[in-house]
């Protein structure tokens, strides 16, 4: 019972919409501090497409994207990396009905499991 109702907790908690982390960084670090796509793009040392292509949300971030904030930003890269997890999610759950897996109802049986090992001799 106690199960169940974390899972449903984790549910309700769950964001249905998360924000694109480029949308966050455009807004909190980008315009916060007055710069152009163009300034930005220097200071974090990565071309200006790229970075535009990011911060419009038509591009995911990436592990090195997220280090270029955090060393010049002082955003934690894992805070990044988890605002992008949560938005694939989020976006992965709302296609579900492409999605044609189904449950599976059985168990395997306990035969098809491997026999524990021997260490023993």
């Amino acid at each position: 019972m106690l199960i169940m109702k974390i899972i449903t907790e984790e549910k309700a908690m769950r964001m249905l919409n998360p924000v694109h982390p480029g949308r966050f960084l455009r807004t909190e670090i980008i315009e916060a501090h007055a710069l152009s796509v163009t300034e930005a793009a220097k200071i974090l040392r990565v071309s200006r497409p790229t970075l535009s292509t990011f911060l419009n949300a038509k591009a995911d971030l990436s592990g090195d994207m997220a280090l270029h904030f955090e060393k010049a930003f002082g955003v934690e890269m894992e805070t990044l990396m988890r605002m992008q997890n949560s938005f694939d999610i989020a976006r992965t759950r709302s296609r579900r009905t492409r999605n044609t897996a189904r449950r599976m109802k059985t168990s395997p049986p306990s035969s098809r499991l491997p026999a524990p090992s021997s260490t023993h001799g």
